[in-house]
């Protein structure tokens, strides 16, 4: 039995916005997996159908063997929840908040102590367990946030965008401790997020999502290796016209499988991509298209996203490539 099953799920809203569209998933137990999209493509919409905070159109989904409708007090019990914004009471210290969260959930009183203490101590927060949550910067915020979601032991965890709005060492932070719970205890996690990095990092298993639909899904690795080409990006000078115009010299190059427009550059999906940059800037030249820079790099999950979009990840798009070849 996956962890979390979705056959169909489908969430319209009034008149005709169709938020999610119809999404299959079966993620199964102990695994990392991220649903990777842009803001309003579905994804948190898709979160708060399956930890029963919204009822979808049609379709079904079950977490953790259980239908979200059916048995949704069961299904609340087994998960944990950190959604987009903290919910946090900022009168309350951080241990104040934990032990009030384990008294809800029912954990037994003989044992909250210790396990607040042990949560404290692996969000590294035990310093300022004492303190009013107000006092906490947004980092601590969401590594208390985390912590709530674990206090019960939950099978299965559902993070909405854990790192938005963190700096580096703070997302960083995040990401350790989703490594180190799925590692050490097993723990399945649903997370969503629009930074490639975090994707390509953390999960076993991606789902690109655009528009409501799942558009490609695998491995990291896997989604990559998809294009089976290098990624040669040509920036031009100008308006979308030169863009246009370069796209379409560029697409007759030899070995040339893709070619994306974008607004101040083409992206040419070919084979060697080292070799064929001389091609390409010779048919540039003498098309008389100028040229800013050319880049030569590997695919990331930002080029699969792109190709099965039409359109770039806006999020922290700079953290995702790596240092490219470029010729000037």
């Amino acid at each position: 039995m996956p962890a979390i099953l979705t056959e169909q799920l489908t969430k319209h809203f009034p008149p005709d916005i169709k938020a999610v569209d119809g999404i299959d998933l079966s993620i199964a137990e102990g695994k990392i997996f991220a649903f990777l999209g842009q803001n309003g493509s579905g994804k948190t919409t898709t979160v708060r159908m399956l930890t029963t905070l919204l009822r979808p159109t049609s379709g079904r989904a079950q977490v953790d063997g259980l239908d979200v409708l059916a048995r949704a007090a069961e299904v609340r019990r087994r998960i944990g929840v950190a959604l987009q914004e903290a919910a946090l009471d900022d009168m309350q210290t951080g241990r104040e908040l934990l032990v009030l969260q384990a008294r809800l959930y029912g954990v037994p009183t003989s044992e909250i102590n210790e396990r607040v203490g042990g949560l404290l101590k692996i969000v590294e927060l035990d310093d300022a367990a004492d303190r009013l949550v107000k006092t906490y910067s947004g980092g601590m915020k969401r590594r208390l946030d985390l912590a709530a979601a674990l206090v019960h032991n939950p099978k299965i965890i559902f993070l909405d965008e854990p790192t938005t709005g963190l700096d580096p060492i703070g997302r960083d932070a995040i990401w350790r401790y989703v490594e180190a719970l799925n590692r050490d205890g097993g723990v399945t996690f649903f997370l969503t997020t629009q930074y490639l990095e975090e994707a390509d990092r953390l999960a076993h298993e991606v789902a690109i999502v655009d528009r409501g639909r799942i558009v490609a899904a695998g491995s990291p690795d896997d989604l990559k290796a998809s294009i089976g080409t290098d990624v040669v990006t040509v920036r031009v000078p100008g308006d979308d016209d030169n863009a246009a115009r370069a796209a379409e010299v560029l697409g007759r190059v030899d070995g040339a499988s893709d070619v994306r427009a974008l607004e101040d550059s083409v992206v040419v999906y070919i084979k060697d991509g080292s070799t064929a940059i001389p091609a390409i800037v010779l048919r540039l030249s003498e098309a008389s298209i100028p040229m800013r820079e050319v880049t030569l790099s590997r695919p990331t999950l930002d080029d699969v996203f792109l190709r099965m979009t039409g359109h770039h990840i806006e999020a922290d798009r700079s953290v995702t490539r790596p240092e490219p070849q470029r010729s000037e």
